[in-house]
């Protein structure tokens, strides 16, 4: 005997271990992901366009530049190009969040070192290697054992021929 949702199908097929999406319910999931993924990114650019802004303003009012002020705005520049690689390849990489967590760090020292005791300071320091060691293994394992698609694509942009060069 069947039942009225027969015709339909299942929006979630389930069995005792896992719960599956439809289909057509997982594709309009993604897609709803992806607006609100496009949505927030879109509104992160604007607001470091924004804060860019405000900080140019900021410098040329009181016509005057700090170190502190132009790490500010390669923070900026960074996030903005972490935005961009992400509307390009849909894929982040995880060591531009740390370096710009290095530059943040820095820019950190760099305004506050009057106030920080030695202790507060050494934390940041080793904080700053550390980001700086992460990266090193990240990069170092992304070297050595690169991912599949990485070879695949330099497969293709590489040349046939083995030939040596005479």
């Amino acid at each position: 005997m069947s039942s009225p949702t027969d015709n339909i199908g299942p929006l979630i097929i389930s069995d005792k271990k896992s719960k599956v999406l439809h289909p057509r319910a997982a594709n309009y999931s993604r897609r709803v992901l992806y607006v609100f993924e496009g949505v927030g990114l879109i509104v992160i650019a604007l607001a470091t366009i924004f804060a860019g802004y405000q900080e140019t303003m900021s410098m040329i009012n009181t016509a005057r530049v700090t170190l502190a002020d132009l790490l500010l705005m390669f923070l900026y520049l960074e996030i903005l190009t972490m935005v961009g690689l992400y509307f390009e390849s849909g894929k982040l990489p995880v060591r531009f969040p740390l370096y710009i967590a290095m530059v943040a760090m820095a820019r950190y020292v760099i305004v506050d070192i009057k106030e920080m005791d030695n202790l507060r300071l050494l934390g940041v320091s080793a904080s700053i290697v550390l980001v700086a060691v992460a990266v090193l293994v990240i990069r170092y394992g992304h070297v050595r054992y690169p991912y599949l698609e990485d070879m695949e694509e330099l497969g293709e942009a590489t040349p046939h021929n083995n030939h040596p060069r005479d």
